[in-house]
């Protein structure tokens, strides 16, 4: 009995120093935490922190893309993402299933509702596998799965299908649809490698100023239980999100609407194999408007046969007869330009090359003004003999041809000029072998429409802080020189201005019934390869390089029209079908007064064919306006400007009848409405000088019944204040006329 007690008590005593041991261990171990606050080499408040601190992002939105009056073209807009639950162990309740239960009817719904999906696809999203042959959790489906708007997500929804859940998002929106597309480009979602999903630039002003339109996400951090419940007591650490800058455009978006149109229109009408067209502000070098055929809607990346660059900026073309324009300009300006002087058209022989006028056999002996007129490159080769080629060359290059413009985009070609060989040189003059972009041609010709110079083409107005709304940049106008005198701008346009109203014109498409158009054509013949071209009515290059009005130019307009599919009409008509009415709605859109904007004084004028001259000339003289009458008198059978349309009081109505003519009074006429009388009356009319007409070499009054020359001396603004300060008499001013 005694030998058990004491093996007991022997037992408990071990027992009292095993659990005594742990005791001392556990304690010491407490202490050693509350004295270093440490385990393991790892702060214990730092990773108690990281368990219960929580933290969630605050999105920034992208920056908004306005036009310049501040209508949105892009903007961020509400949207969503959607997820499939694919995996059975998201259910609890098969009553209440949370997976997909039935892949192929899910598919079916979904490709029905969502654009550009594709069922099989969808489908195999819903039941693909791991390597191991288990199901993910849950799956997306790229693209097609974001961006969903409200109507199509309300729709999936009434479908109620197990599994399909949708969060909420931000989508790029273009409220405009296919709205200067090539400009403006597109961004889209793409995910980063930690799941994330950031709106980047893929294209046009999206990619160019992508750093400037992205924002910078802020965060929101707090502190939870071990539940995930927010401590009531806990404090909130809020970084707010930097929206993106917010970009203004020159861009007009009334007149980029009228643009659209008028494209969608002739493109629907002509099939071409593609078009571009800019308008431009030629005081500024604002660009107002513009786009290209094919095109496509930023929203949903959908386009036919389209390229995806901007033809106006990245694109060189053989421009064709719009040349002729800065051939002319180069003419004028070194003082070699003679009107009236003739030449033989037809053919002209460049060494053993020989180059022709459009008919191929041209017109006799002509005067330039009248190969001008008629679009002759047997008149711009003679001129380039006067001009001399080095000469000519170097007005090229102070247009701007073969240079970038610096417009602010991406990818701007510089186009060549060829100048190595003599045939190049002549072939330049008319617009072929030599390649510009159109954005040069309408930089060139705001040289012509701004009386000498030459503004630099831009689209970014400014660039505003959005949190702010102080600007972060602003674009003021730059001039890029002026390569020909303000004399010679102006001459310039009045002979554009005769290539409408002259009896051999070639541009009569593109009157307009408020306003006067100058302008030149073009037709080019477009390069095949190997110094090859393609040849035939639908196969072309045509295009308009045209402003208004002529007096003082508001807007400036460059159309071009590839191939056009023509059903016997002049390749000038489809191009027409765009100038015209983008031309004449934004002249009244910006209020811009027909004929003078310095004037509001209008008076209406009617078709007034069939009826006597004489009645109609007191009923324009009692509107203000000034009838001439071309002609014998009696019936009107043409007439000049055409009705009905709204004139400013002042302005000459030309009326055609038969009979002699008899010559007015031209004092003070500018060479415009000269050039209109020369044409209706059919006479021998030379032109000396510029300006407005100081005297004429036939009095007023004579009846002229044959084809002798009269000539018309114009003088600038400046030289005829120079005669009045001389004071010269009457007898010199006689011995002036007669020399």
């Amino acid at each position: 009995m005694k030998k058990k007690r004491f093996r007991f008590q022997w037992g408990a005593f071990l027992l009292l120093i095993f659990y005594g041991g742990l005791f001392f261990l556990l304690f010491t171990r407490m202490v050693t935490l509350q004295a270093t606050g440490e385990a393991e080499g790892q702060e214990l408040a730092a990773r108690a922190a990281a368990k219960y601190s929580k933290e969630s992002a605050i999105t920034a939105n992208r920056g908004k893309i306005y036009d310049h009056n501040g209508q949105v073209i892009a903007e961020d807009t509400l949207s969503y993402r959607l997820i499939a639950i694919v995996s059975d162990k998201a259910t609890t309740d098969p009553k209440n299933p949370r997976h997909v239960v039935d892949p192929e009817k899910t598919a079916k719904i979904l490709a029905e509702n969502l654009p550009n999906s594709d069922e099989e696809k969808i489908y195999k999203q819903l039941t693909k596998e791991n390597a191991n042959g288990e199901k993910p959790y849950q799956v997306e489906f790229g693209s097609v799965g974001r961006g969903i708007s409200h109507e199509v997500m309300s729709k999936i929804k009434e479908e109620e299908l197990p599994g399909i859940l949708f969060v909420k998002d931000l989508k790029r929106y273009y409220p405009n649809g296919i709205f200067a597309s090539h400009l403006i480009g597109f961004a889209v979602k793409e995910e980063n490698k930690d799941g994330t999903f950031t709106t980047k630039g893929k294209m046009g002003l999206e990619y160019t100023y992508n750093k400037e339109l992205t924002g910078k996400d802020g965060k929101v951090e707090y502190e939870t239980d071990a539940f995930s419940y927010l401590l009531p007591d806990s404090e909130k650490m809020i970084t707010p999100a930097k929206d993106g800058d917010d970009i203004y455009l020159t861009l007009d978006k009334t007149i980029q609407s009228f643009l659209e149109e008028a494209m969608t229109q002739v493109e629907k009408e002509y099939n071409p194999e593609s078009m571009t067209a800019v308008v431009a502000d030629p005081k500024t070098g604002k660009i107002l408007a513009m786009s290209q055929r094919p095109t496509f809607n930023p929203d949903t990346r959908e386009g036919t046969n389209m390229k995806w660059l901007n033809e106006v900026i990245e694109e060189t073309i053989e421009p064709g007869s719009t040349m002729k324009t800065f051939t002319l300009a180069s003419a004028i300006d070194t003082g070699v330009w003679q009107p009236n002087a003739k030449y033989m058209s037809g053919s002209y022989k460049v060494l053993d090359r020989t180059i022709r006028d459009h008919n191929g056999v041209g017109w006799g002996p002509i005067t330039y003004l009248e190969g001008f007129q008629r679009s002759s490159n047997t008149a711009m080769a003679n001129l380039l003999k006067l001009i001399g080629d080095d000469v000519f060359i170097e007005y090229l290059d102070r247009f701007g041809f073969g240079h970038k413009t610096g417009i602010d985009l991406p990818n701007e070609a510089t186009g060549t000029i060829l100048s190595k060989y003599p045939i190049q040189r002549v072939t330049t003059t008319y617009g072929q072998g030599s390649t510009v972009t159109p954005i040069q041609l309408i930089q060139a010709m705001t040289a012509i429409a701004n009386d000498g110079k030459m503004m630099q083409p831009y689209v970014i107005d400014r660039i505003v802080d959005s949190s702010t709304g102080k600007t972060i940049q602003n674009h003021e106008p730059i001039e890029k020189g002026q390569p020909i005198k303000a004399d010679t701008a102006k001459q310039v346009r009045e002979i554009l201005a005769s290539t409408l109203t002259a009896k051999y014109g070639t541009a009569k498409d593109f009157i307009l019934e408020d306003y006067q158009v100058a302008g030149k054509t073009g037709t080019a013949q477009i390069p095949l390869g190997n110094g090859r071209y393609s040849w035939g009515s639908n196969e072309f290059l045509y295009s308009f390089l045209g402003m208004a009005p002529v007096d003082d130019p508001q807007l400036i307009m460059y159309v071009s029209v590839k191939r056009p599919k023509l059903k016997g009409e002049l390749g000038s008509v489809p191009v027409s079908k765009v100038f015209n009415p983008v031309m004449l709605n934004s002249l009244k859109y910006l209020n811009i007064n027909p004929e003078d904007v310095q004037h509001v004084n209008n008076a209406t004028i009617q078709d007034y064919t069939g009826q006597s001259a004489e009645s109609i000339q007191v009923e324009l003289a009692n509107d203000g306006l000034q009838p001439v009458i071309v002609g014998g008198g009696g019936k009107i059978i043409d007439q000049y400007p055409k009705g009905p349309q709204k004139l400013v009081k002042g302005n000459l109505v030309f009326l055609k009848t038969e009979g002699d003519v008899t010559l007015p009074d031209f004092t003070n006429w500018s060479l415009r409405n000269v050039l209109v009388f020369k044409s209706m009356a059919n006479l021998e009319i030379e032109v000396v000088g510029e300006g407005f007409v100081a005297s004429q070499s036939v009095s007023a009054g004579t009846v002229i019944s044959d084809k002798s020359p009269i000539v018309v001396k114009l003088k600038t603004p400046a030289e005829s204040f120079k005669k009045d300060v001389e004071t010269p008499s009457e007898g010199d001013i006689e011995q002036i006329d007669d020399e």
